[in-house]
């Protein structure tokens, strides 16, 4: 009798159960929304953003002074997340408009030990590290990690056409005697390049230095790559 009344108790509490928590279960499922806000989810929201950037390779490796005159390497940001450019100081065309940029990502992250900026001259028999200095307190540089750097040209044209794949070159036709391209790279703290995939799922490879979603993009995913 005793035993009778155990399996009545226990089929009560499984029916009052039932009544009330499976409805429950059943609007979340329903709603999508079974791990929202439980660990599961958080994890989940990490890895998203983490495959959101796509790794492209190593960085190639450089060797350049800078404009303390002191010598920068790829090891210099070994463990920094940074972007890097090529630019030089007389041109009259895109490049006030990428200091504008770059200026905007210093701000961003400025104090942050862990990132830093590479502006690299491509016309380096102008721009000496005196002038690079110059240039750097012409712009209002705040930060100890935003690195000018100059060097040998023949050096600087393989390493921005074949290394990164941004291209530079002279032209005697154009204002300022050289051409570049505008997009700035985004390197992680491994020393590999990232970018994030366009709206086709295609790698961007680099960003637009020029224009404000660019440089807003580049913003948010140095955020990612500065939280791994």
């Amino acid at each position: 009798m005793l035993k009778n009344k155990s399996y009545i108790g226990i089929s009560f509490i499984i029916l009052l159960f039932g009544i009330y928590a499976v409805p429950k279960i059943i609007d979340r499922i329903q709603n999508n929304d079974v791990v929202k806000g439980d660990r599961l989810d958080k994890i989940g929201s990490i890895a998203k953003n983490d495959e959101k950037l796509v790794k492209i390779g190593p960085a190639p490796k450089f060797e350049l002074l800078n404009q303390d005159n002191k010598k920068i390497t790829n090891e210099t940001y070994k463990g920094k997340v940074y972007v890097l450019e090529f630019f030089f100081t007389t041109c009259p065309s895109i490049c006030p408009k990428m200091n504008l940029s770059m200026l905007a990502i210093e701000n961003k992250f400025f104090g942050n030990p862990n990132f830093g900026i590479i502006s690299i001259t491509i016309d380096p028999t102008h721009d000496t590290p005196e002038v690079l200095k110059a240039h750097a307190k012409l712009l209002g540089v705040k930060s100890s990690n935003w690195n000018f750097l100059t060097g040998d040209r023949a050096y600087i044209f393989n390493l921005a056409n074949k290394g990164f794949n941004l291209y530079a070159g002279e032209n005697g036709k154009v204002d300022g005697g050289f051409e570049h391209s505008g997009l700035f790279a985004l390197v992680d703290k491994n020393g590999d390049i990232r970018c994030r995939k366009d709206d086709f799922g295609n790698p961007i490879l680099y960003y637009d230095g020029l224009e404000k979603k660019g440089v807003r993009d580049i913003q948010q995913d140095i955020n990612i790559l500065l939280k791994d």
